[in-house]
C-alpha cells in the first residue's frame, strides 16, 4: 500500500521559493470547464519530460525519460513524482543551480485530456472526468485522450507491479499514432516558442529568469 501525505507537503519541501522561480503553493485551487494536462520539458541534469495531469485541485505528475512518442509499440517509463499547483502548468524558466531540479523547463505542450471509459470520453462533464481519473489512478491503469497542440488521441498510464511510482505510458494504436514521426523533434515551447537552449542562452545573457 503506498502511503499517503498531505498533497503539497513533498513540493514545499524540496524548494526554495526565495529562489527559485517556480510558483509556491497558494496560488490557483480550481477551475472550470475540462480538465487539462500540461508537458513540460525539462532540460535538470538529465534531460526529460513532465506529464502533469489536472486533478482534484492539484497536478498529478510523472517524469518520462525519454519523453512520449508516437508508436504504439513503444512503451514508456514514467515515473511518478509528487503533485504540483495548478499554477505550475504555466511555468516557464530557469530553476537555479543547487536547487531540486536544477536546469530550463519549457511548456513542450498543453491543453485538455479526459479519461476514457468504453468509447467514451468526458470533457464536457468535469465532475465525471475528475471521478474517473481517480478511481483509474488507484486501480493502477488510467485510459486518457490528449487533445494538446503537439499530442492528440488515445494513450495509456499503467502502473508497473505493486511499485508505487513506476508506470509506463503508451500511445494507443488510433488515427493519431504514426511510428514514422519523432513528436519530440518539435522542440519549441507552445507557450513562448523558445526552445530549452535559447532559454538557457537567454538566462545566461541577463535577461529575466522566468519566460514572458
Amino acid at each position: 500500500m503506498c502511503a499517503q501525505q498531505s498533497r503539497f507537503d513533498e513540493y514545499v519541501r524540496k524548494r526554495n521559493f526565495a529562489r527559485t522561480p517556480e510558483p509556491p503553493v497558494g496560488g490557483q485551487s480550481w477551475r472550470m470547464g475540462p480538465i487539462s494536462f500540461v508537458i513540460q520539458k525539462h532540460a535538470a541534469r538529465r534531460l526529460h519530460y513532465d506529464l502533469r495531469l489536472e486533478l482534484d485541485g492539484a497536478l498529478k505528475s510523472w517524469a518520462i525519460p525519454r519523453g512520449p512518442s508516437l508508436n504504439p509499440l513503444v512503451r514508456r517509463l514514467a515515473v511518478m513524482v509528487e503533485d504540483h499547483p495548478l499554477d505550475y502548468a504555466t511555468f516557464e524558466g530557469v530553476i537555479p543551480e543547487g536547487e531540486y531540479g536544477a536546469g530550463e523547463v519549457i511548456v513542450w505542450d498543453n491543453g485538455v485530456y479526459s479519461p476514457e471509459d468504453e468509447g467514451t470520453l468526458f470533457f464536457q462533464d468535469r465532475s465525471e472526468a475528475q471521478a474517473k481519473a481517480r478511481a483509474g489512478l488507484v486501480e493502477g491503469h488510467l485510459n486518457l485522450f490528449l487533445w494538446g497542440k503537439k499530442l492528440v488521441g488515445g494513450w495509456t498510464l499503467v502502473k508497473i507491479g505493486g511499485r508505487c511510482n513506476l508506470w509506463l505510458f503508451t500511445k494507443v494504436d488510433d488515427d493519431f499514432a504514426d511510428a514514422g514521426v519523432d513528436v519530440l523533434e518539435d522542440d519549441r515551447s507552445v507557450v513562448s516558442d523558445l526552445t530549452v537552449e535559447e532559454l538557457r542562452t537567454r538566462s545566461r545573457s541577463g535577461e529575466p529568469n522566468q519566460a514572458a
